[in-house]
């Protein structure tokens, strides 16, 4: 039997469903129920009535499916593949910046642990940040944890006082302005789409700027057939799979998430078939870490 009949027979048996994020290998992305970006795979999870969600991307997505999930078995396929930015936050610099502005909003990217999560106000995702922090009755914002996301948003919201977080993606950091410019000079034709999680520099020379579903939307609904992507590679099977006459250049050489990349087929059927790595959330730890996710289903509606 293959490793894919496996996972396909595991899946029926555990009454599992599999979310993928755009980041994970190709092969991982093609076995999945679902594919997209933590938060949607998150709702489709509360949606879904599997008994099972098998979440085929870092720790603080599986938390994210748990805590809207509580009463559903969350499981990973590798438990150390991990997200370096979801930790960037440091909870005494929080508490220090409420003493210092009394209307402070802590703005907290849904890419953050759980922990981070319960000392925020509010969470966002790259698609709807701006829209919620323009909807604060705060003046002064604490956006945590990555510094370039919290940028490109002050840029787009002058009417608030920003206060920026020393945090970042490695993959999209890496991606620098002269990556993208000898890209351009060859592919002079190609229309530069960027994730704002990248440097001010590099989102400066975008011709689009939005999240990696964003990024997958105006590809495809573009009249334009070239395309320099700045951000994860991953992205580039949905981008093929769903415009196969289109051609998509990556930026640099590194927009690699080595953590992404810990998901592999034989993983997957592993963590089915034994029914290990399992997401554990502390009922308390779950109810405040759930209060910033509900405000930002409120203000994003």
């Amino acid at each position: 039997m293959s490793t894919i009949d496996k996972i396909k027979e595991l899946k029926q048996q555990r009454n599992a469903v599999i979310l993928a994020h755009y980041y994970v290998e190709d092969e991982v992305q093609a076995i999945a129920d679902y594919v997209g970006d933590s938060f949607y795979l998150s709702k489709i999870a509360a949606k879904e009535e599997a008994d099972v969600i098998l979440f085929c991307g870092v720790s603080f997505m599986g938390e994210s499916a748990k805590i809207l999930s509580p009463q559903k078995t969350v499981i990973m396929p590798d438990m150390q593949a991990d997200c370096p930015m979801a930790h960037m936050a440091d909870i005494k610099k929080i508490q220090q910046m409420r003493e210092k502005y009394e209307d402070l909003a802590v703005v907290c990217y849904i890419n953050s642990t759980a922990e981070l999560k319960t000392y925020s106000d509010v969470c966002v995702t790259s698609a709807n940040a701006l829209k919620i922090v323009k909807r604060l009755p705060n003046e002064h914002i604490f956006f945590i944890p990555d510094e370039n996301l919290g940028r490109y948003i002050a840029s787009k919201a002058p009417e608030k006082q920003f206060i920026f977080n020393d945090g970042f993606c490695h993959v999209h950091a890496e991606i620098a302005a002269e990556h993208v410019k000898k890209a351009k000079e060859a592919h002079p034709q190609a229309l530069v789409l960027v994730h704002p999680e990248c440097t001010p520099s590099v989102v400066e020379m975008a011709d689009y700027i939005g999240s990696t579903s964003g990024i997958i939307d105006f590809a495809t609904s573009s009249k334009e057939q070239e395309f320099i992507i700045c951000t994860e590679s991953g992205v580039l099977y949905e981008l093929r799979q769903k415009n196969p006459h289109k051609r998509f250049y990556p930026a640099g050489n590194q927009q690699f998430c080595p953590n992404m990349k810990r998901i592999t087929l034989d993983k997957v059927a592993a963590a089915l078939e034994q029914m290990t790595n399992v997401v554990e959330v502390e009922e308390e730890v779950r109810i405040r870490a759930n209060r910033p996710l509900e405000r930002m289903l409120e203000l994003g509606s």
